[in-house]
């Protein structure tokens, strides 16, 4: 007898609101305002984002480059201070201006909570940006919205380890065979599957550095009464709980729903 859906897990950056030309933007900013002779078009970013966490980024990028600052004595105080400033800089971005989430978020979160199906976040990025990019639209207490909500500093391996999906279902006090998770990219999707997790991926422009591992099914979005998804797309006009409860079934068969297309 096949578990029954009671939980989504949802990553974050990418996949509830399109963050990456942001965090791009107060990368920027912090590099110019620490004098550094950095500076990372949205192709470089591109590439950069197949490592997960952005002090990691930052790492991977001084070691592949010829500027020495790596070499630097007081390197790691540099990317602590760089990531604190882009923090910053981030959560004032997104407060003078917050970014929409993407179709069908909210929706989905309703309909869930109507439901009684958990909600919960598994990101590797930091508390501070998660409060910056959902506060605006949920309010103080958005937490309140997710039954467990996980970041990159509650553990110990980023994605594409499964430690946060892990955590999240411990949290949950459920199985892998009780939860969806929701990806936008090919770490994320390889976190989540490592976590016993099937998979519905909706990548956008910039999770598309890298092809994405086979998922339940690939969507531009979750589609919404404005944005609807287009015919041809599994779940359209919109994916709602009964078509997540159709795909989680099928993945304990023999008969996953059509793989659509990625978008961008």
């Amino acid at each position: 007898m096949n578990a029954i859906l009671r939980a989504l897990i949802f990553d974050v950056d990418g996949t509830l609101a399109d963050t990456e030309e942001t965090h791009r933007r107060a990368f920027n900013a912090s590099f110019a305002a620490a004098e550094l002779p950095w500076w990372w078009s949205r192709r470089v970013y591109r590439e950069l984002l197949r490592v997960a966490g952005g002090r990691e980024r930052m790492r991977a990028y001084a070691q592949a480059s010829s500027d020495g600052l790596a070499e630097r004595g007081d390197f790691e105080l540099l990317l602590r201070r760089l990531h604190e400033d882009k923090t910053r800089r981030y959560d004032a971005l997104l407060r003078a201006q917050p970014l929409p989430l993407r179709p069908g978020i909210t929706r989905l979160f309703d309909e869930a909570g109507a439901a009684g199906v958990r909600l919960a976040l598994a990101t590797t990025t930091s508390a501070a940006n998660l409060d910056a990019l959902l506060a605006p639209h949920f309010g103080a207490a958005w937490r309140e919205r997710f039954a467990a909500v996980v970041c990159g500093g509650d553990v110990a391996r980023l994605k594409p380890a499964p430690d946060a999906y892990l955590q999240a279902l411990r949290r949950l006090g459920f199985g892998a065979d009780e939860a969806l998770a929701f990806e936008d990219s090919a770490n994320g999707i390889r976190a989540a599957q490592a976590a016993g997790l099937g998979v519905v991926a909706t990548p956008t422009w910039y999770s598309l550095a890298e092809p994405l591992p086979a998922a339940l099914v690939v969507l531009p979005h979750l589609g919404d009464a404005v944005t609807p998804l287009p015919p041809e797309e599994p779940g359209a006009p919109f994916v709602d709980l009964a078509h997540l409860r159709s795909w989680h079934a099928a993945q304990a068969g023999s008969a996953p729903p059509r793989r659509a297309a990625a978008c961008c």
